[in-house]
């Protein structure tokens, strides 16, 4: 970053919020400095996703509505991710910069950053409102679901470059060392999508009743506000990070490093959410009952992402400040520590779903659905055991993405999904009178969306294997990130 100007960025923002200096006093004060608030923060988001399959549960009658809510679920964690590979770099190349003592060249890469998610927003808009139609087709649900998935895309595919704000914006916080302040803007999001989407679900007080459009509106409203709050955020400036127009042009050597660093997470995420589509239409193809059931078991799960999502933030961060300031040593320590923590609690969370996943269920599948809340119980059961490897994959990937070793998690991703989960969820799940051209000769057990979480469980096992395999070797530690 030979063109950086740095001379007068620091003057403008406060100091960004170093957490190599707390070294010593250990890592537990910033890990959880760190983790916490990202952990109210998931719970806060969680609330609205356990909202929203309570209305659609108890306001919203028949099958087709749950089954074009797991789809939707799934599509508001695509949303976001479209910007994954500019939030990965940034969060890394932020957190280095940090550690090196150079926060303006920090505050450039922020900068460079919500000009290329801009970018990505405006094409991303374009191509989600013209998959708006097709896409649910294409993912096998039945013909109502189908059209109720397609009307929440077009509603909420309008408020995409806010979404981007959101993301990019406390992805670049995150890397100064700052969870508190996405935290924020998030806990007013969650109000804000949770008053509007009851109110019109249920034309409660002055709302007009929208039924399903209620969910969609309530969505687009929250994200939309979280997205204008954080950019408002960023223009004030705050933990070293301000909105400069005169570091809006475009600086080729900054966003050669930051797709350099994000393409591959990117990559990653991508392939993850392509083949968790591919999954989802293999376990659509069994049925709406299914594909119900599979929405509000991946929505329950969700509960024990939290810590997982929390440390994996911290451990990034820690990572990638350590390994600025040249402390390799304490970047392994806190990766560790991270570990340890977030699978003690996700394994934890995993008990509870084998001990009490029927009664869990019964809150969001209403009085009429035995049958859906039976399933989703079976399949708590399984994902308990894929809780402590689970763990190592979100928080020794996080690990891996601070210190700017993308391409590794790309890699376990593709050999999880493509080689193990996918095909064998096909072979477990469906049954005979399922199979297509050329999966007939091979054996098919018919065991339903329960044998597509077993082969989901396996998948954890292998790229969790992966993971820790890399980190004990050490390669991460040694990466530069040089433009």
């Amino acid at each position: 970053m030979n063109d950086v100007e740095t001379g007068d960025e620091a003057e403008q923002s406060p100091e960004p919020n170093s957490l190599v200096a707390d070294e010593a006093n250990g890592l537990w004060k910033p890990m959880l400095r760190l983790a916490a608030p990202v952990m109210a923060e998931e719970t806060l988001l969680l609330l609205v996703g356990y909202t929203d399959w309570w209305l659609t549960g108890n306001f919203l009658s028949g099958s087709e509505p749950k089954a074009a809510m797991a789809l939707m679920s799934y599509m508001m964690w695509l949303m976001p991710s479209l910007f994954s590979a500019i939030a990965i770099g940034a969060t890394a190349v932020v957190a280095r910069r940090v550690g090196e003592r150079r926060p303006g060249e920090g505050n450039l890469a922020a900068n460079q950053s919500l000009v290329l998610g801009l970018l990505i927003a405006l094409v991303g808009t374009v191509v989600v409102l013209g998959l708006a139609g097709p896409l649910p087709r294409a993912m096998q649900l039945s013909a109502g679901s189908a059209a109720l998935a397609s009307e929440y895309l077009g509603i909420v595919s309008w408020v995409i470059p806010l979404i981007m704000c959101e993301q990019v914006v406390a992805a670049c916080l995150r890397g100064a060392g700052d969870t508190v302040t996405g935290f924020l803007a998030k806990s007013i999001v969650v109000v804000i999508n949770l008053i509007v989407s009851a109110g019109l679900v249920t034309g409660w007080g002055p709302f007009p009743e929208l039924g399903w459009k209620g969910l969609a509106y309530g969505t687009a409203c929250g994200h939309g506000v979280g997205g204008l709050l954080l950019l408002a955020v960023f223009c004030y400036g705050r933990s070293g990070l301000k909105l400069r127009t005169d570091l809006l042009r475009p600086r080729r050597n900054v966003i050669r490093l930051l797709l350099r660093i994000g393409l591959p997470g990117g990559a990653d995420m991508a392939a993850i959410l392509g083949c968790q589509f591919v999954f989802v239409a293999v376990i659509n193809r069994i049925g709406d009952e299914a594909a119900a059931a599979h929405g509000l078991a991946v929505q329950i799960e969700a509960l024990a992402y939290m810590p997982g999502s929390a440390f994996q933030v911290a451990a990034a961060t820690l990572a990638g400040q350590f390994l600025g300031a040249g402390q390799p040593r304490m970047a392994r320590q806190s990766a560790l520590l991270c570990l340890i923590w977030g699978g003690v609690v996700m394994s934890a969370g995993g008990v509870v779903y084998a001990v009490q996943g029927e009664w869990i269920a019964g809150w969001f599948t209403g009085p009429n659905a035995e049958s859906t809340q039976k399933t989703t119980a079976a399949l708590l059961r399984i994902v308990a055991i894929g809780m402590p490897p689970l763990a190592i994959c979100m928080i020794g990937a996080g690990t891996l993405r601070g210190a700017g070793d993308t391409r590794w998690p790309l890699l376990t991703t593709l050999i999880g999904f493509c080689v193990v989960r996918l095909p064998l969820a096909i072979m477990l799940g469906w049954s005979t009178n399922q199979a297509t051209a050329g999966w007939d000769v091979f054996p098919l057990w018919g065991w339903g969306v329960v044998g597509a979480w077993y082969a989901m469980v396996i998948d954890l096992y292998v790229r969790s294997s992966l993971i820790a395999f890399r980190l004990l070797q050490g390669g991460w530690q040694r990466i530069r990130l040089h433009s």
